[in-house]
């Protein structure tokens, strides 16, 4: 619960709802450095903390609110509509599983939304029936767990209203998430945009219509 004093913004954000802090328990800039502070508050001095909320019921606002995601990983595709990231990387995690360890949801600016995927190695040897000793290149490259995230990825498109809904290509990483290169936050969660932006080769390979490497759909 927050202590007295503290004030909550809530802000449009696309189709959700920013919010932001101000109060007794937060800094009101960064020390002898005016630009990040200008980059992290707002003109009212509210604290951009990147998060959406959700009214547990919009008529009645006394009831609370829920954590939504983070507007700071949320995107738009060429069609206007806005990408959910956290909410779509659940569900996409819910869709691969037990193959999928983690997912970096991309697609920004673009026409559709992809996947990168961290896999879960351990449920990848298990479902294509490979030793503990096969090297993870040939437990990704196997047909059956290809075959397995391809359906993963069909079934999320069923569940889909619409293109933000699901993504249309995964590209399976052989390399973990790095916490030197900044990919894990200190609270144990993936960095999006670390993520997206220590790998770029990878996401240029998982948008090149040429490359076999990355899932789709249809396998």
């Amino acid at each position: 619960m927050p202590i007295p004093g503290t004030e909550l913004k809530l802000t449009a954000s696309g189709d959700k709802l920013e919010v932001r802090v101000r109060g007794p328990n937060v800094t009101p800039g960064y020390w002898k450095a005016p630009e990040l502070t200008r980059q992290a508050f707002d003109e009212e001095g509210f604290y951009l903390i990147g998060d959406a909320v959700k009214f547990a019921d919009a008529e009645r606002p006394e009831r609370g609110l829920f954590f939504d995601g983070r507007v700071a990983e949320d995107f738009k595709l060429n069609s206007g509509t806005w990408v959910s990231a956290g909410t779509l990387r659940v569900a996409g995690i819910a869709a691969l599983a037990p193959l999928a360890q983690d997912i970096v949801v991309t697609g920004h600016g673009g026409d559709e939304v992809r996947f990168l995927v961290f896999p879960n190695l351990v449920a990848c040897r298990a479902h294509a029936g490979l030793p503990l000793s096969a090297s993870v290149s040939d437990v990704l490259a196997h047909d059956k767990v290809r075959s397995a995230i391809a359906q993963g990825l069909a079934r999320l498109k069923q569940q889909g209203t619409n293109s933000s809904a699901h993504a249309t290509r995964a590209l399976l990483l052989d390399e973990p998430p790095s916490v030197d290169g900044g990919e894990i936050t200190d609270k144990g969660y993936i960095n999006q945009r670390a993520v997206l932006t220590r790998r770029a080769e990878l996401v240029a390979r998982l948008n090149d219509d040429a490359s076999v490497e990355w899932i789709g759909p249809g396998g």
